[in-house]
């Protein structure tokens, strides 16, 4: 989700709004010239001083701006669409692309190089561009977006300006997670966590001798690991639904996975499971009670896709599942033989 929420005033305090969409005129939304500390997740954000996307701009890439640079001066805003992986643009020396040229694919101080303060035309092959008239990000700049073709800075008062130029950078995306079924690796295994005997040798019936219900620890564990090294930044999150495995009994999991290493992520959870046991023995009757704990493990392939702003990736990894949540209980009688002396 790309979205920016603004504040009536520093420290992110008065009035909010939140937008997803560029907005022309702040005044139809009751906001306007009233703007002085913002929000933005996901893509860049223009903020203009005038109606109609006019006037000074300010940008701001994802994060949090206690203070914007100028109070109380924005009337309309706009959200960076394009796609910023591998920026590239073109400066000319002369208007209307003539001259000398130089192409830049990242940041670049040019006051370092051979091409400062020269530009007056310019073409964007990719990404989106903030131009700035000092070096080290300094003065006055304007923006740059993919596709644009300014083939004249005399109308913008840039003729010979620029000293320093930077793109702007994509925000952390949204990360959608799709299982494949059809792929899925199940495995089952049961194991004896605990036998309980009771003995009832009388003619009549008998209260079990433990206690009618028990608490088992039981746990489950998550894992994703992705195929190779992944290109999904640290801080991004995705979550695996899995409500369809069933066998004997049903595994139901739902988590959401931080990308912390960019590696794998894992979360273990043990929970508390709770069985009743019989009430009563049969006369004559040896009474065996087990208790079983049926595991399973399960491995499905998942698609990842990473969307920041225009731009998709596509990745692939591995979900993985042990859970030993279900507990259930087996009962064995046997006849006690008793002699005829004991019961005289």
């Amino acid at each position: 989700m790309n979205k920016i929420i603004v504040y009536e005033h520093p420290d992110f305090r008065g009035l909010s709004m939140e937008f997803t969409d560029d907005i022309q005129n702040l005044v139809q939304k009751n906001f306007d010239n009233c703007i002085s500390s913002v929000k933005v997740i996901g893509q860049p954000w223009v903020l203009y001083e005038h109606l109609y996307y006019k006037g000074l701009e300010w940008v701001y890439e994802e994060g949090e701006y206690s203070n914007v640079s100028k109070h109380d001066t924005v009337s309309s805003l706009r959200l960076i669409t394009e796609d910023l992986h591998d920026p590239k643009i073109t400066l000319y020396e002369h208007p209307n692309y003539k001259g000398k040229e130089i192409v830049l694919t990242c940041e670049a101080n040019l006051c370092y190089g051979s091409f400062n303060d020269m530009a007056s035309s310019h073409i964007v092959q990719k990404g989106a561009w903030l131009l700035y008239e000092h070096s080290d990000r300094g003065g006055r700049y304007i923006t740059a977006r993919d596709g644009e073709r300014v083939p004249d800075y005399g109308v913008l008062s840039f003729h010979d300006r620029v000293s320093h130029l930077r793109p702007l950078k994509p925000g952390k995306g949204t990360v959608t997670a799709e299982v494949f079924w059809e792929k899925k690796e199940e495995k089952v295994k049961s194991f004896i966590i605990d036998s309980i005997c009771g003995l009832n040798p009388t003619d009549h019936e008998q209260t079990f001798s433990t206690s009618l219900s028990k608490e088992y620890a039981a746990t489950i564990t998550e894992n994703f690991s992705f195929n190779n090294s992944t290109t999904i930044s640290a801080g991004a999150t995705f979550s695996v639904d899995v409500f369809k495995v069933k066998n004997e009994f049903t595994l139901s999991v739902s988590n959401t996975f931080t990308v912390e290493k960019g590696k794998s992520e894992s979360h273990t959870e043990t929970k508390k499971v709770n069985i009743t046991l019989p009430a009563t023995i049969r006369p004559h009757t040896k009474l065996s009670v087990s208790v079983i704990r049926k595991e399973v493990d399960v491995k499905l392939p998942v698609k990842l896709t990473l969307t920041q702003g225009k731009h998709s990736v596509i990745e692939y990894g591995e979900y993985r599942c042990q859970s030993g949540l279900s507990l259930q209980t087996e009962y064995k009688e046997e006849k006690i033989e008793i002699s005829s002396q004991k019961r005289e």
